[in-house]
């Protein structure tokens, strides 16, 4: 009989029941995974799409991320998933049995950073895809790979290292006279403070990691910088694209991660050429991170490895966010003054000044206000992953009211966005409360007049066991660097862009951090300059 229908089975015939066939298998893996998930938990609202795998999802995405309406788009999606006004978690179903959840609601942050830490991780699927990257580093790893190497790392940030605020200092010196506008067009002292800042803390960063800095700051146009830049603008890209990331080309891709591995891979060899008794002895000099890493292990891969992925948690995440800081700073003035004074009663400025000890930077209040404002307003880390190792759920989200847990099948892609929570109204006191403070506007104040976020509102450096280990040490380079530049200049004033006529809302460029869409010009004026000039074309902020 199946002979029979073989022999009358002409190719088009043949080509139908193929489709058929396969039609019925995906429904019935369809059904499958949906009542696999049903049994753990319930759904969240779908988020809407027409075409097959989410295609023209992806495609608003990526186009929301050209334009860098990012926040927009990502914020409306969720928002609105299935047919709501108010929605905080989501999920979009992007194949046969690929699902991702999105979730602005701290509870699941909460689970996915520490209540059911077990459950999340990294995941083999992104560790896959970031391993090109960040290979087999802390921030792509779980289990035992992770907490290796979060052992390897802890010890270069402890109390002891990073209370020597020294090691910021020549570099703050050298970006202090750039700010007044050194290196600016003829004439003018407008300066673009983000391109400044990314300069200034891979010097930094490079300088603590490996004891010898790019000196980006005196060479704009250092191959490291623009590799490492280029490295992490396409691996977002990839990551973004998610199945669909194979059409992309690698090959500049991997030339940039070549020029990275060739800029660092003397200092391995140095480090590897000496021997325990030498490394030793650094301890008596000035003692690198590359030099007490190699005390641990003197395996070049892994060196390598988590030189780059604490580079860029140590370079960008900071960059990111004094740049963020110097532009909102320059667009409110009675900050200045207010934040000013508080240094110059403390620590002096001027000629009078006093550079700033662990001490001072921990106890100036309305410093910290500026910096935790920046970072609630701007989280350098906005969009976040984890995936479920295992079958589980999330806390809630799910159901008619959304109050139901959510069912989590092993490998889901879980994204939260601490940027949508922390900008979220429904997480503050309302409109008509006494104490309400628009969560949208950045307002140092806030944190002086009593308010303070709840728990698991207000993550800038994550929590649970994956917390941030150079949390301090960022705060710390951070806050003395603002210090040591309004203790030399009176003023910022903020400037447009070329082609405009007024000062708008910073442009936000999603990336694997979170970095300056566009320009962000300012000028800085020191005592007794006259400003007026600047000041007559500030424009208004729109």
């Amino acid at each position: 009989m199946i002979e029979d229908i073989l022999m009358g089975m002409t190719p088009g015939r043949a080509s139908l029941w193929c489709l058929g066939l396969f039609v019925f298998f995906c429904l019935f893996r369809k059904i499958q995974v949906s009542a696999q998930t049903s049994r753990l938990g319930a759904r969240a609202p779908k988020i809407k799409f027409r075409l097959p795998y989410a295609l023209d999802f992806v495609y608003k995405g990526q186009q929301a991320n050209l334009a860098h309406r990012d926040l927009e788009f990502w914020k409306n999606s969720i928002v609105t998933a299935g047919g709501q006004t108010n929605c905080k978690t989501a999920e979009l179903d992007t194949g046969i049995s690929t699902r991702i959840v999105t979730t602005t609601d701290p509870e699941n942050i909460k689970a996915l950073l520490t209540g059911q830490f077990a459950d999340y991780g990294k995941g083999e699927s992104f560790h896959r895809e970031w391993k090109e990257f960040l290979g087999d580093s802390i921030f792509a790893t779980d289990g035992e790979l992770w907490s290796r190497s979060r052992q390897l790392i802890r010890p270069m940030f402890v109390r002891e290292r990073i209370v020597d605020t020294e090691i910021f200092e020549k570099h703050v010196q050298n970006l202090i006279p750039l700010l007044g506008g050194s290196n600016a067009p003829r004439g003018s002292k407008v300066v673009d403070v983000g391109s400044l800042f990314y300069r200034f803390t891979l010097d930094a960063a490079t300088d603590y990691l490996l004891g010898h800095g790019t000196d980006s700051l005196e060479n704009p146009e250092t191959k490291f910088a623009e590799a490492f830049r280029y490295v992490q603008k396409r691996q977002s890209q990839f990551f973004r694209f998610g199945v669909f990331g194979f059409f992309l080309s690698r090959k500049q891709f991997r030339r940039d991660l070549k020029v990275m591995d060739d800029f660092i891979q003397p200092y391995i060899q140095r480090v590897l050429s000496l021997t325990s008794e030498e490394l030793d002895q650094q301890l008596s000099k000035r003692d690198t991170f590359l030099d007490a890493l190699a005390r641990f292990t003197r395996d070049p891969r892994v060196l390598r490895d988590q030189l780059v992925a604490v580079l860029l948690a140590g370079r960008d995440t900071t960059a990111g966010t004094l740049s963020f800081c110097l532009f909102e700073l320059a667009r409110h003035p009675e900050v200045v003054a207010k934040l000013r004074e508080e240094i110059r009663e403390r620590l002096g400025v001027g000629a009078n000044a006093q550079k700033p000890s662990y001490a001072d930077l921990k106890d100036m209040k309305y410093l910290n206000a500026v910096i935790n404002e920046t970072m609630r307003v701007y989280p350098v880390v906005p969009f976040n992953v984890r995936y479920s190792l295992k079958d589980t759920t999330l806390p809630r989200g799910g159901g008619p009211d959304g109050l139901a847990p959510v069912g989590v099948r092993a490998n889901t892609r879980i994204v939260y966005s601490t940027m949508l929570m922390q900008r979220d109204a429904d997480l503050y006191d309302g409109p008509d409360s006494a104490n309400y403070i628009d969560p949208k506007k950045w307002i140092p104040e806030r944190w002086t007049s009593g308010w303070s976020p709840r728990p698991w509102q207000f993550v800038p450096f994550n929590g649970g066991p994956r917390i941030c280990i150079g949390q301090q040490f960022a705060t710390i380079e951070m806050g003395y660097t603002l210090i040591r530049i309004l203790q030399t200049y009176e003023q910022i004033i903020a400037m447009p862009v070329s082609g405009k006529n007024r000062v708008e809302d910073p442009i936000l460029q999603f990336e694997v951090t979170l970095s300056p869409g566009s320009e962000f010009n300012c000028v800085f004026v020191k005592e007794g300059e006259d400003a007026t000039r600047y000041r007559s074309k500030e424009g208004v902020v729109a």
